[in-house]
């Protein structure tokens, strides 16, 4: 579906359900050079076990116009923007990598209205060395194997059959970075992540449960890398459930069904 958020034309895909105000909504959010469609699998069965779902593309990314956020704090803006534009007065909110970051600040500036807080494939801070950096605004096609090489556990299809998802990620991201030519989005949003410097401050403000998602095999925000958010989060008494799965940095796509069973649980879905 599409919605006006600050006079622009943004895409939230709703799993094939239409928006009921009734149910509970969650709105999922994704990483750098990414759109809604890593969340297919948890959107479609979400939307179909009584959640309304906003798997976002972020402004400036693909069917969303506008500026695309240049910091963590204007991705949070957008979240914000979203669920007033639609009179959401509680979500719960779920993002991965870039997204999760997002995700965080936005739950400490919504307080309150956020109910429940999911970060996938977390780390702060989320450092991007220097060479990937000038790699993403100079040669981005090197980078984005580079990135999809570091982010996989294996480069094959999982158990030897299935969708090819280091083939699927790449050709995602060039669609991605196609879609914007005033932009890289690609240097824009790895400059936001390694930028970001206020998530201890913003988990110390969330007022929601937390869970957090981490790949054993992740090389881009490795398990070691949360560990700050989850020390602060316990040394503030937040409620948090943190939830090891298989694989890499692409949790949705290369270990759906984990993710999804710890979504499912922290939503208490059955």
């Amino acid at each position: 579906m599409y919605i006006d958020v600050n006079g622009h034309r943004s895409y939230a895909y709703t799993g094939g359900k239409d928006f009921n105000p009734a149910q509970p909504t969650v709105v999922l959010v994704h990483g750098v050079l990414c759109d809604h469609s890593v969340w297919l699998l948890q959107s479609r069965y979400l939307a179909h076990h009584g959640w309304n779902v906003l798997a976002v593309d972020l402004p400036g990314h693909c069917k969303s116009a506008g500026a695309p956020p240049a910091t963590v704090q204007e991705g949070a803006a957008f979240v914000k923007d979203l669920l007033d534009a639609m009179d959401i007065q509680h979500a719960a909110l779920a993002g991965h990598s870039f997204g999760s970051l997002i995700c965080l600040q936005a739950a400490s500036d919504l307080g309150e209205r956020v109910t429940h807080l999911a970060l996938v494939g977390t780390a702060y801070p989320m450092q991007v060395s220097q060479a990937l950096l000038d790699a993403s605004r100079d040669t981005p096609a090197k980078a984005l194997q580079m990135t999809n090489v570091f982010s996989r556990a294996t480069l094959a299809p999982p158990s030897g059959a299935g969708s090819w998802v280091f083939g699927a990620s790449l050709a995602l991201g060039r669609r991605v970075l196609a879609s914007n030519t005033r932009v890289n989005l690609f240097h824009t949003g790895f400059n936001a992540c390694n930028s970001y410097d206020q998530g201890l401050q913003a988990m110390a403000a969330v007022k929601c449960t937390v869970l957090m998602v981490l790949g054993d095999a992740d090389q881009m925000t490795t398990p070691k890398g949360a560990q700050p958010l989850i020390k602060h989060a316990k040394e503030k008494g937040i409620d948090l459930k943190v939830v090891m799965i298989p694989h890499g940095h692409h949790q949705m796509s290369e270990s759906p069904d984990e993710t999804l069973d710890a979504l499912k649980a922290f939503l208490r879905i059955a």
